[in-house]
């Protein structure tokens, strides 16, 4: 790719970007949310048609100019976008040759052939299902794969992979990343875009590091010595000294106090959260450690105005005094704010602007005589932009344009503007760069600071080490362990984390 320069209205996305990717390597492209990358992605790939850009793309040394995903996919470009593009009521099957369907006698869809062409797609990729299954069974890890062998079905030699892990667990994306190896080793060509600066390390031939649109630079990582510090002064421009901003830890009076809190399954006949009990104190930052269906989340909204499951038993006490939180509005009425680990799903109206999606939670606050003071919500809008550092043209933003350590900022300034007692942050950096990461560290450090109190669920065991002052482990919906962080290790929290023993533990 050369010179490629890519406007939208009012915005310069990308600005003279020279990319040049070997064949049969795995080229990683890093960058702070909003950098360019995906845009980058979408150029080549024919999201953005040739003509709507700048520059030119050359593949195997002929000049190619997709008019559309159809003409890139045909020479073999074929990208996956972070969002998976999957119809969950179809089958696997379907799924794969949606668009490039197996057609047999007289132009018909030929069924039989189709699941015999994904059954030996599917093994390839060790992915140990019947065609027939539809995707919306599937996990999310399994998902994924299903794209890649998608991919594989249109005879792919260059396969863009948009975040491909962000949302999966340590194994899937372990899985998922010895997969690129073997398709590199039988010639495929990959580019793969991550935050995730270990996988890159670990993954990657190569790296292009992209800063606020434009080529940083580009090197082999088995040359670097420190790629990973290499890769984080480039994307932000400087050291990072820290990957996590210091603060003094004064917890006061405790805050929020859960007392056997269970929690069973909305469908199933299983308990999901049993008999959970945990305190935070204001001026605390305590975190929730738990493997993949430990049952954080399920805990964390089922406290949140009883958001999932069915509660049959438990207390919710907030600054010493008990409250019902058996619907949203009563939890945030008690002082309570939940921010959600699905941002796009849960946390945010992609559609509408900055302004809206800031007053959502609190619109009482701006309301005289039943009506919102319209002046009153920008001005609070704009203030939250300046605090949280949101890069945005202006609050009549629309949401969904923004990325996702932007998008990030604003779920955090909507529940900030209910000024809550106790802020519950389910995955809060998840698919963040780490430039945005730290800036919310940094937010949550100012939030401790006022004598908030901070509860973090993280699958990042880092991040809960470096940010909190204790940590609970959570393991089959039971709280098994209670660690100072001053005595913790990453070790000694996965020990307490597949703990299946009744009696818990209280030293990592």
């Amino acid at each position: 790719m050369r010179s490629i320069t890519k406007t939208f209205p009012g915005v310069t996305a990308l600005s003279d970007v020279s990319l040049q990717v070997r064949r049969g390597e795995i080229h990683a492209i890093c960058g702070e949310n909003g950098a360019g990358k995906s845009t980058l992605m979408k150029v080549l790939s024919g999201v953005h048609p040739a003509g709507d850009y700048e520059g030119e793309i050359v593949l195997d040394g002929e000049p190619a100019r997709f008019a559309g995903i159809r003409d890139s996919e045909a020479r073999g470009v074929v990208i996956i976008h972070q969002e998976l593009a999957l119809v969950p009521h179809l089958s696997i099957a379907e799924n794969v040759f949606l668009g490039n369907e197996r057609r047999g006698r007289f132009g018909l869809v030929d069924r039989a052939r189709a699941h015999r062409e994904a059954a030996a797609l599917l093994a390839e990729v060790g992915l140990d299902e019947s065609p027939a299954t539809p995707v919306g069974r599937l996990g999310v890890g399994k998902q994924q794969l299903v794209e890649i062998v998608k991919a594989m079905a249109k005879d792919v030699r260059l396969l863009i992979l948009d975040e491909p892990t962000a949302a999966l667990n340590d194994t899937d994306s372990a899985h998922l990343l010895d997969l690129l190896r073997r398709f590199r080793d039988g010639g495929i060509t990959a580019i793969i875009i991550s935050h995730k600066l270990d996988e890159i390390v670990a993954v990657a031939d190569r790296t292009t590091v992209i800063r606020d649109g434009a080529t940083v630079e580009t090197f082999a990582v088995a040359d670097e010595p420190r790629p990973r510090e290499r890769i984080i002064r480039g994307m932000v421009g400087r050291d990072l000294d820290s990957f996590y901003p210091g603060r003094e830890s004064a917890p006061g009076e405790e805050m929020l106090r859960v007392e056997d809190w269970t929690v069973r399954h909305p469908t199933q006949d299983r308990t999901v959260v049993d008999g959970a009990s945990l305190t935070v104190r204001a001026g605390e930052v305590v975190g929730i450690a738990g493997l993949m269906g430990a049952g954080r989340t399920e805990l964390a909204m089922s406290v949140f105005g009883r958001s999932w499951g069915r509660h049959t038993g438990g207390r919710v006490y907030v600054g010493g005094r008990e409250v019902s939180t058996r619907t949203v509005a009563e939890a945030v009425g008690a002082g309570i704010a939940y921010v959600t680990e699905d941002r796009k799903h849960y946390g945010l109206n992609l559609i509408d602007d900055v302004t809206r999606n800031v007053s959502a939670a609190g619109l009482g606050r701006l309301a005289r005589a039943g009506w919102v003071d319209g002046d009153r919500e920008r001005r609070v809008a704009e203030q939250y932009r300046r605090d949280l550092g949101i890069r945005t043209a202006g609050v009549g933003t629309r949401v969904g344009t923004l990325s996702g350590g932007n998008q990030q900022k604003v779920v955090l300034a909507k529940w900030l503007f209910t000024e809550p007692d106790v802020l519950i942050l389910d995955e809060p950096t998840r698919g963040i760069d780490v430039g945005a990461k730290y800036e919310i560290y940094t937010i949550v450090n100012r939030l401790v600071a006022a004598g908030k109190a901070v509860l973090v669920i993280s699958s990042e065991l880092p991040e809960l080490l470096g940010i909190c002052d204790r940590i609970y482990t959570l393991s089959a919906g039971r709280i098994t362990g209670e660690v100072p962080v001053g005595e913790a290790t990453q070790e000694g929290l996965m020990a307490l984390m597949t703990l299946t023993t009744d009696e818990p533990e209280t030293a990592a």
